[in-house]
């Protein structure tokens, strides 16, 4: 079981690095767009920032897949990405499932999966409190 628990913690920590990457890529990426208050440019940033994060989930799933299709716990890609979305989104509609030994490494998918996505919302809230609280120009407040 030990060592089951380390390729989970290993596959969590892949997990944390490519977030982490991600974010302070999207932070600096933010740095460079102009921050207004007006509706559509502020829209319009939320959207795109939205796909970068879930990008980054979808990235996170695929290494989670490609480690269940490496190890023999899924039968083929399609299945293994499946699995993994409905694992780590927590969605666990339980008509696939991993063989005995890796269920626990499944668990661990969801929580880093749990952790994951409140880490993104953390930072989409933090970007739109920023949004929000931006100067208006003059002769744009409505």
């Amino acid at each position: 079981m030990l060592p089951k628990l380390l390729v989970a913690w290993a596959l969590m920590a892949a997990c944390v690095a490519i977030h982490a990457t991600g974010v302070t890529s999207s932070v600096r990426w933010l740095g460079r767009q102009v921050t207004t208050a007006q509706f559509w440019p502020s829209t319009w940033l939320f959207i795109r920032l939205a796909a970068r994060i879930v990008l980054l989930h979808l990235i996170e799933i695929t290494v989670w897949a490609l480690f269940y299709l490496w190890a023999h716990a899924m039968p083929e890609l399609q299945s293994a990405l499946y699995f993994s979305a409905v694992t780590y989104t927590t969605t666990g509609y339980g008509d696939l499932l991993l063989p005995k030994e890796w269920q626990l490494v499944g668990a661990v998918e969801a929580l880093t999966g749990i952790l994951m996505c409140g880490l993104s919302t953390g930072f989409f809230f933090a970007v739109v409190s920023r949004t929000l609280t931006a100067p208006v120009p003059p002769g744009d407040a409505a």
